[in-house]
């Protein structure tokens, strides 16, 4: 279930938020000003932040530049005025996600904000970490932590081992790995799967977070934490 904090000093507009929130079945916490935000982001997992930005203490700029700053990623949707629509630039500069003029329509809230976490989960699914290795998919690099090594992987090498350690244990046939990552390419053949999982056993050998097993006249799975030293 996500946990949504819902900044806004207005009682009544905070109220019918949260509510409409709660009745889709999200956790909500509900603050008045960016220094309340701040203190909940301090003690709570939140998955996405609702704000406006005229609040007292610390408005939403503020808050939104302070949250960027300590390195919190996760997206925002901002509540503005009409007559705030100019003052939008700012907000888009400190790293606002989307934004919603009042008076707001519950039901578009509700789509903005379920549009956001999807994009925000894409975005993590696109990130594998085992053990102390990290595959982004994105730009097909794999960082070893221990060692603060990022290495760029081929795109085939890449897709076979995030394939094998996305689902560890499962058995892949080598004309499913061929179809899947070769795809239409002309003159494919099994053999390729083969050589692809070679240099890839080659370039990680030292790797202890995961290993490629053979599985005699099937294919291939991955398997975490094999514990070679």
């Amino acid at each position: 279930m996500f946990t949504i904090l819902v900044a806004e000093d207005d009682r009544s507009l905070n109220k019918i938020i949260s509510t409409k929130l709660k009745q889709e079945n999200f956790n909500v916490h509900s603050v008045f000003n960016g220094q309340e935000a701040l203190d909940v982001m301090e003690s709570h997992h939140i998955d996405l932040i609702i704000t406006d930005i005229m609040m007292p203490q610390l408005d939403g700029y503020g808050f939104l530049k302070v949250l960027r700053q300590s390195g919190y990623q996760l997206p925002v949707l901002m509540i503005t005025a009409k007559s705030q629509l100019e003052s939008l630039e700012e907000a888009f500069r400190l790293g606002v996600d989307d934004y919603l003029v009042k008076p707001l329509r519950l039901q578009e809230l509700l789509l903005r904000v379920q549009a956001l976490l999807r994009r925000a989960q894409l975005e993590v699914e696109q990130q594998l970490q085992v053990g102390q290795t990290i595959l982004d998919y994105k730009q097909l690099t794999v960082t070893l932590l221990e060692h603060q090594e990022v290495i760029q992987v081929p795109p085939k090498e890449f897709y076979l081992l995030y394939k094998l350690l996305s689902r560890p244990e499962q058995i892949f046939t080598r004309l499913e790995l061929l179809d899947e990552i070769w795809g239409m390419e002309d003159d494919k053949d099994e053999r390729l799967v083969d050589a692809c999982v070679k240099r890839v056993r080659h370039k990680f050998n030292a790797n202890t977070d995961f290993e490629i097993i053979t599985i005699r006249g099937l294919g291939y799975k991955g398997r975490l934490g094999h514990g070679k030293v």
